[in-house]
């Protein structure tokens, strides 16, 4: 008795559908799984034994053979108990084989036949509806993330026998319904609001500077100033997803085995701060099959990397890629794998050890050569990436007691998505999503100045000692300021202010 049934199974971010074929025939009794199946799918054949005894199904006494086709490509994890299930159950006639073709099965089994969740349902959900099935089984708890894909019926199963049921119609729930729309409405809310912060007016500027261009930002100040407090609130100036975003996001999440339960799809921008001990595959992503990092679950949000000089060199320097290319290839030895990682770094850092260097109300401990030493961990190649420096002071008693006096998040949100909208029909047609994007040849295409604003540049860059490396930061925050301003042109109080954001390039500083 030969069966196929269709399942799926995922390569990086990306699902591919795959046949599970039963071959049965009388001999001595055994099952053989072939296909490169790695030892969770091995051990499949005794959780698929007791569920199918358990629910009442007799585990046929033959000589059975199970393929994993396309069978040159390594098979990994648990979720193919429940095609090989209904495989047997087919076998025996239980099942009619017709009403099999056009059906995706994905699911965990536990010894008495219910299902546990899986990774990758939405990628999976994508790669059916391409490939043109019709129904989708799988565990309840990812249902309503499979369910967001249109032209598919998703099925959630609680067990094996409602599977059953399900494929012999004799199960009459409709299909699982998701309405996108209340998904992005509800995700509009943050919890965190910038309203909620106190004094530091110039920080929120530079931040929000940084939001409208999509530009890396690094604060640095003593302890307690606030800074992982306005990271924190990064996200809710963001202009909202799109739903082709919030799609790319899910799947990584969802491959990730880090989807919310009971969520849909995310429709916020993530926000993600590994501890400074993280190690390199935890950042960029690894492992014998490879999984997303926090730089690729970061993707289309917030990367927060708080104690910046506290993270290990390398694994900062493991950032240079992503930054600038958007994703993150990960090789092995049977092949490589790219994840999207187009994130914006955000960093806290104290200006010494002790973190009290140049604050006016506690006294730096640390000598010269130690603060000189502790800046130094952060590269120059790193540093290259980052467009904005702000420093950040100590909070004063007034403006603590003070009662919140600052812009909401949303006001600050709809300057920030008319500015992107600006960037958007100015790079239509090209690669660039945003002004941080832009490479030295684009800063003459559409960062035009006129004489007076040149001079301003060079007098800010001779006056404040800034590198070299400083110029073409200057001119893209200067040109995401002045879209802030809504001025076509890039103008001397635009370039002043971009200017003051290069803190860490002033020659004077540490001196």
């Amino acid at each position: 008795m030969y069966v196929k049934i269709f399942s799926s199974a995922t390569i990086g971010i990306e699902a591919y559908i795959m046949e599970v074929e039963l071959d049965m025939i009388p001999g001595q009794p055994g099952l053989t799984i072939v296909g490169l199946p790695d030892a969770a799918i091995k051990e499949s054949k005794e959780r698929v034994r007791s569920a199918l005894v358990n629910c009442g199904f007799p585990f046929p006494p033959k000589r059975m053979t199970i393929n994993l086709a396309p069978a040159d490509i390594p098979k990994e994890g648990s979720s193919l108990d429940l095609p090989i299930s209904i495989a047997f159950i087919a076998a025996m006639g239980l099942v009619p084989l017709e009403n099999l073709n056009k059906v995706i099965l994905l699911g965990e089994l536990a010894l008495d036949g219910t299902l546990r969740p899986i990774r990758g349902a939405l990628p999976v959900a994508m790669a059916a509806r391409e490939h043109g099935m019709e129904q989708f089984l799988l565990p309840a708890p990812n249902a309503r993330e499979a369910a967001v894909v249109e032209g598919l019926r998703v099925y959630p199963v609680e067990t094996l026998n409602q599977a059953v049921e399900i494929l012999n119609g004799t199960d009459h729930h409709a299909p699982l319904r998701i309405d996108v729309e209340a998904l992005f409405e509800e995700a509009g809310e943050y919890d965190a609001d910038f309203a909620d912060v106190k004094g530091q007016e110039h920080v929120k500027r530079a931040i929000e500077v940084a939001a409208a261009g999509g530009h890396n930002v690094i604060m640095i100040g003593p302890p307690g100033s606030g800074k992982t407090m306005l990271a924190k609130r990064f996200p809710s100036i963001l202009p909202p997803m799109t739903f082709e975003e919030a799609l790319e996001t899910t799947k990584i999440h969802s491959i990730h085995g880090s989807m919310p339960k009971d969520r849909a799809l995310i429709a916020t921008r993530p926000f993600r701060s590994p501890h400074h001990s993280v190690s390199d595959a935890g950042l960029i992503g690894g492992g014998a099959f490879p999984r997303p990092g926090e730089v690729s679950l970061s993707h289309h949000g917030v990367l927060f990397l708080d104690e910046l000089p506290e993270f290990s060199r390398n694994v900062l320097e493991n950032l240079r890629q992503p930054l600038e290319d958007g994703v993150v290839t990960i090789s092995r030895a049977s092949g490589s794998l790219t994840f999207p990682s187009r994130f914006m770094l955000v960093a806290a850092a104290n200006p010494c050890p002790c973190g009290y260097f140049g604050d006016g109300q506690h006294e730096c401990k640390c000598p010269p050569n130690k603060i000189q030493s502790y800046i130094a961990k952060l590269s120059g190649p790193l540093m290259d990436r980052i467009d904005i420096h702000v420093e950040v002071p100590s909070v004063s008693f007034d403006d603590l007691h003070a009662p919140p006096s600052g812009e909401p998040s949303r006001v600050i949100r709809e300057r920030v998505r008319v500015a992107r909208e600006i960037q958007r029909r100015r790079f239509e047609g090209t690669s660039i999503f945003c002004n941080a994007h832009m490479n030295s040849k684009d800063l003459k295409l559409y960062c035009a100045m006129d004489e007076v604003t040149r001079d301003m540049l060079r007098a800010g860059l001779e006056r404040l000692g800034l590198s070299a490396r400083a110029y073409d930061r200057v001119i893209k925050v200067a040109r995401t300021i002045a879209d802030l301003a809504g001025s076509e042109a890039i103008r001397p109080e635009h370039v002043s202010e971009a200017v003051q954001y290069r803190t860490l390039d002033r020659k004077l500083w540490l001196r």
